[in-house]
């Protein structure tokens, strides 16, 4: 605990030099969040983009309310950590949230065979204890209902956790950093399993967030980590998962020896499908013993990642330009549909397909609209674009020729939702790794 808390102090005597956007101006410099050096090599600059999930409403619209931040992506020569150089506060992201895990069936099931797999490998049981961090609406603490697990969300936005609570899923309205973590084990003790599903990209300060984690395990409890893998972003141009929320993006060379300096060991690693590519670390305190021993999958995603050169700085400096042409065929492809007659409607308001958009200069007479499921979502507008969020049944009134999936990496489940569209023989688009077509 006292080798933890010395670390944080450097760290964060280190951290307090990066600037918050609503503070400092674009091409300020900044240092790197993880280990302090000094941040000159560019990953991907995306220019004055507004933030990803700050939908507008009538009254915004109207007023002009729609601002635009810096973002731009460093990779530290140091650490090899890829970063946001500018940062907006968490309270401003996350306060007043839009994203409801939920609405996504596939990711629900995600978290349901996690839980399944979990509760088995871990043995958890009634009497166990299990501690989610950024839990959103319930979406995964559901799955232990009437299992005897104790469980307990910690969720930053207020709107999401209130959601989560009428599920009858007890849920802390914090950010989960060292302190709040150390009330709760004073209170309540370490937890058996501490969850952190896509979290720690949202952090600005990924030093308060794992020393946390780090007292919630204790001396014997086990974390859950995933988070989208660098590797497959760079393979597969997914340059639209950079958006304001994502502070930090990770591949296993860079996180490892973070997770170390807050004495805390990776010893298994699951590669997943969700986000495009993610990875699950396995992750317990330096001093437990192993539950079980991942060291073969832990070896074989280092040498995928040397073999993609993310070990080394010169490895990431070819990113922006094939990003650059993978938008102008984007482009292109929109503008010999529309000569063509083809009108073309989008498919779900998410953050990636906001970058997208924002990055491929598209507007509201570009396309017809963007549907999207989530009520919270729909009569509001997307942020740059200013393309008005629709309920999907707009699709079968209008029917366009085509429509644009934009979150590319739940085609297959919004294909299935939208399959009425070929009764008009409309058709499915996606433009990320590739401008793709089909029925």
């Amino acid at each position: 605990m006292h080798g933890r808390r010395a670390y944080l102090d450097v760290t964060l005597s280190l951290l307090n030099a990066v600037p918050a956007l609503d503070r400092a101006s674009a091409g300020a410099p900044s240092t790197c969040r993880a280990c302090g050096a000094g941040l000159s090599r560019s990953f991907l600059d995306l220019g004055e983009t507004p933030l990803a999930n700050a939908l507008l409403t009538d009254e915004q619209l109207r007023a002009g309310e729609d601002p635009c931040f810096p973002l731009h992506a460093l990779v530290c020569d140091s650490c090899l950590l890829v970063q946001l150089a500018h940062t907006v506060s968490p309270e401003r992201l996350f306060s007043d949230y839009v994203y409801f895990s939920s609405y996504s069936s596939s990711w629900v099931e995600h978290a349901r065979a996690f839980v399944t797999v979990a509760a088995d490998r871990l043995q958890l049981a009634g009497g166990s204890r299990v501690v989610e961090v950024a839990s959103n609406d319930g979406y995964l603490l559901q799955h232990f209902a009437g299992t005897g697990v104790d469980v307990l969300g910690v969720e930053p936005a207020a709107n999401v956790a209130e959601v989560a609570r009428a599920k009858g899923i007890a849920t802390d309205c914090e950010f989960c950093g060292l302190s709040y973590a150390e009330s709760l084990v004073d209170r309540a003790g370490p937890a058996d399993l501490v969850v952190a599903n896509n979290v720690l990209a949202h952090v600005p300060d990924l030093h308060d967030v794992l020393a946390g984690v780090g007292v919630l395990l204790g001396a014997a409890g086990v974390a859950s980590i995933e988070f989208p893998h660098l590797l497959e972003l760079m393979r597969n141009l997914q340059f639209d998962t950079i958006y304001h929320e994502h502070f930090s993006y990770f591949s296993l060379h860079a996180i490892l020896p973070i997770l170390a300096g807050h004495d805390l060991q990776v010893f298994d690693v699951d590669r997943l499908a969700t986000h495009g590519g993610s990875l699950r670390l396995w992750v317990a305190a330096s001093s437990a013993p192993r539950p079980w021993d991942g060291a073969a999958r832990l070896e074989a995603v280092l040498a995928d990642e040397r073999h993609g050169r993310l070990d080394q700085p010169c490895g990431y400096d070819g990113f922006a330009p094939t990003v650059d042409r993978l938008v102008d065929r984007f482009a292109e492809f929109l503008v010999v549909s529309g000569a063509s007659g083809k009108r073309t409607a989008a498919y779900g308001a998410a953050a990636k397909g906001i970058t997208f958009l924002n990055r491929a200069g598209i507007r509201s007479d570009d396309l017809l609209f963007v549907a999207d499921r989530n009520p919270v979502k729909q009569g509001r507008y997307l942020p740059g674009s200013h393309l008005p969020v629709v309920d999907p049944a707009r699709l079968d009134t209008a029917r366009p020729d085509q429509v644009l999936i934009l979150p590319w990496n739940l085609r297959a489940e919004i294909a299935a939702q939208l399959q009425g569209i070929r009764a008009w023989s409309g058709r499915f688009v996606t433009a990320v790794p590739d401008v793709e077509v089909w029925t």
